[in-house]
């Protein structure tokens, strides 16, 4: 009786979930009759991640957002093919950092020196070398936006530790397992490089095939809630809570 019970609660739920996913635009207000019946349909389209704007505005819009969807070719291939150099010269030809710095600044220093002095024999001015210096305003607002980010994410943390929602514990620490096993297989650099290939590549193949990926990733998500639904009513919703709650009354 009891499996069966089990049982008729894990499908209950799973109802529920299919309710939510497939009818959430249903439970809207009346005034939303009254438009087109395609922006209805459009409501009722599932998007990874709750996505209700375009790509292009997702990742920031302007300059940025070109070079990842590739609408500057140019400036994709160029940022890419500069990104793959220096993960050459660091990880296949082991080049260091100090070093390629060390001996970029001895290229530049010896072809300014060698052209300065070059100019008094063939009776040219020589070469302007312009004065270069970090804005005071760059540099606080970076400093600020790190400050942001950094204080967010201690936020974040903070939540999380709090334990007052499971489900997003249990993505986090399921994150930070399959990073440290990442991490494990490969260096830093090769990890920056194939995440910076994959900003350059997943975000322009989602935008081009969005509606395909969407249905792949609703099926995806009913099967995930439905396992967790499974666990919640096999496993968590066992653990004892209530001795807090007690002792909180007495």
């Amino acid at each position: 009786m009891a499996e069966h019970a089990e049982e008729s609660k894990v499908e209950g739920l799973v109802e529920k979930i299919k309710e939510e996913l497939h009818d959430s635009s249903s439970s809207d207000s009346d005034h939303e009759k009254s438009e087109p019946s395609s922006s209805s349909v459009k409501a009722k389209i599932f998007r990874l991640f709750g996505r209700e704007q375009p790509v292009h505005k997702v990742l920031g819009g302007g300059k940025p957002a070109d070079v990842f969807l590739w609408r500057n070719k140019k400036a994709s291939a160029v940022v890419l093919g500069g990104a793959t150099a220096i993960w050459v010269l660091f990880e296949l030809m082991e080049y260091h950092l100090l070093t390629l710095v060390c001996h970029g600044l001895i290229l530049s220093l010896a072809i300014l020196f060698l052209y300065s002095n070059a100019t008094t024999f063939i009776h040219k001015s020589p070469p302007r070398i312009p004065e270069v210096s970090i804005p005071e305003d760059l540099t606080v607002d970076i400093a600020r936006s790190l400050r942001y980010e950094i204080n967010r994410a201690i936020a974040v943390l903070r939540e999380i530790a709090l334990g007052r929602d499971l489900k997003q514990f249990l993505g986090v620490i399921a994150g930070l397992w399959l990073l440290s096993v990442v991490g494990g297989c490969c260096n830093f650099i090769t990890l920056f490089y194939i995440v910076f290939v994959l900003l350059h590549t997943v975000p322009f193949v989602y935008e081009k095939y969005d509606d395909k990926i969407d249905a792949f990733a609703e099926k995806a998500m009913i099967e995930i809630k439905k396992q967790y639904a499974v666990f919640d009513a096999k496993v968590l919703s066992k653990i004892p809570k209530g001795p807090l709650k007690n002792k909180k009354q007495n």
